[in-house]
């Protein structure tokens, strides 16, 4: 299972939220590219990029950090928010992200999922869903769509997207536990799916529960800035 740390972004700041309330934002560090650096000293490979000025206001605020981490690390990023909009797509990808997050253009745009995977295959793209119950969010969790998970999921499956990470809103930035019920319950119904776990993971044991149960990654955050986990120890779970 890959170990993602993430890095949240706002005004060019490393922060975190509480339940994707960004008026809880907290600082960690003040130069993103420093903190990717960090992290790959740790032995980190992967790195997950949050534009969350850009999932607020819809466009891309971040590109040239992502620029600046892509070029001056090894790490593979994944990188979303904001992207609403096929341009902001190919902005994504061509400032060095190996992956892109999709999530509120996938509900905004249903007929083009397919489209995007014949242009940039399927392993260029993520199906990034965040959900209170089964309900997906859009436009930075801050509206809800209508959208049922679980649905949506086939429908993306069967147009051929393989990646998806879901994240349980309610669970973001609280360094409580995981949504395993919710994890469990879509590895045993698509059996296809490439899951990475968000929101909640605080302890190694968490981490070996999900690795157990079939996800591909997990993403980790607020642990490893309140110290809660060393990045050293977990990398090679």
């Amino acid at each position: 299972m890959n170990i993602v740390p993430a890095i949240d972004l706002i005004d060019g700041k490393c922060v975190r939220l509480f339940k994707g309330d960004y008026a809880t934002k907290k600082i960690y560090n003040e130069d993103p590219l420093d903190q990717a650096k960090a992290f790959e000293d740790a032995g980190v490979k992967y790195l997950h990029l949050v534009d969350l000025s850009g999932a607020k206001e819809g466009k891309p605020f971040h590109l040239k950090t992502l620029e600046s981490i892509a070029t001056k690390t090894y790490l593979t990023v994944d990188y979303g928010g904001g992207i609403r909009q096929q341009a902001d797509i190919d902005s994504v990808l061509n400032s060095g992200a190996a992956q892109v997050n999709l999530g509120t253009i996938l509900v905004r745009m249903p007929e083009m999922p397919a489209q995007w995977v014949d242009r940039y295959g399927a392993e260029k793209l993520i199906a990034a869903l965040d959900v209170i119950g089964e309900e997906v969010r859009v436009h930075g969790w801050q509206e809800g769509s209508g959208v049922n998970l679980k649905a949506f999921i086939d429908t993306l499956l069967s147009v051929g997207f393989a990646f998806f990470t879901i994240t349980d809103i309610d669970r973001d930035g609280t360094l409580g536990e995981p949504a395993f019920s919710l994890y469990s319950e879509l590895i045993k119904r698509f059996h296809t799916i490439r899951l990475c776990a968000s929101g909640g993971i605080t302890t190694e044991e968490q981490l070996i529960k999900l690795r157990k149960m079939g996800c591909q990654g997990a993403i980790v955050g607020k642990a490893i800035y309140e110290g809660l986990l060393d990045i050293k120890r977990i990398v090679n779970l």
